[in-house]
């Protein structure tokens, strides 16, 4: 796991590092520092150790907006030696709050707890290729997939449409059971973004996506079944 510590006390950091013995932990003290190689150098970690309170720069609250803006999906820890910031932190989506002296069992928790998240996201990502360019995307971001000319065509929340190559069998059955279900020759939709199932079509975004005969039953008693866990 690739850590960013970021701490203008040498020796909290150096006693931090301590327990990260066997992650490629970094150790800043400057934020200034950590946000340059973020904004400027591209550089991602896969977990971000901030102390609230720096001296000679800006706190460890202003420098997690910085990096929220650029990076959503950082996981930002605050380390602190009060517990005045909580709710800010929090505001921030911090994934844990610390108080110092950090303790060797609190931060293995904190490093389980990570690690499982990570492979939770792993296992939620929908790989891609187009045109010598591989990426992912979450299912949670993914409207519906649709197949036009052996051509995949990955409509997303905000928008955009990623285009790859693949096959829509192929597909179903990569990613085809609970979140996502096949509806049609043509389409694949995640039940969960859908708003109505009227007659035989899922209304979900402002799109409007056919069901045919095959496949209604198992998406009407889908359909159903998230209606019933958003009820519970």
């Amino acid at each position: 796991m690739k850590i960013a510590v970021c701490d203008d006390c040498q020796e909290d950091a150096v006693h931090i590092k301590s327990f990260l013995v066997e992650q490629d932990a970094r150790i800043y003290f400057d934020a200034g520092q950590l946000l340059t190689d973020v904004e400027d150098h591209a550089m991602h970690f896969d977990l971000y150790l901030l102390d609230i309170y720096m001296d000679n720069s800006i706190s460890g609250i202003e420098l997690a907006g910085h990096i929220r803006a650029h990076d959503s999906d950082a996981v930002i820890c605050f380390i602190s030696s009060s517990d005045a910031f909580y709710r800010e932190a929090y505001d921030l989506y911090a994934v844990q709050y610390l108080l110092k002296p950090v303790r060797e069992e609190d931060m293995a928790l904190l490093l389980e707890r990570v690690a499982q998240r990570a492979a939770r996201e792993k296992e939620q990502r929908l790989g891609y290729k187009w045109r010598g360019q591989t990426g992912f995307i979450s299912y949670s971001k993914i409207l519906f997939i649709d197949s036009r000319e052996h051509t995949l065509f990955i409509h997303c929340e905000d928008g955009t449409v990623q285009e790859c190559k693949g096959k829509l069998d192929d597909l179903e059955i990569q990613v085809g059971g609970q979140i996502f279900l096949r509806c049609h020759q043509s389409f694949i939709v995640n039940m969960y973004h859908v708003d109505k199932l009227d007659g035989n079509e899922l209304l979900l975004a402002g799109h409007n996506i056919p069901v045919s005969r095959r496949y209604f039953a198992g998406v009407k008693n889908r359909y159903r079944e998230i209606l019933f866990e958003e009820v519970d």
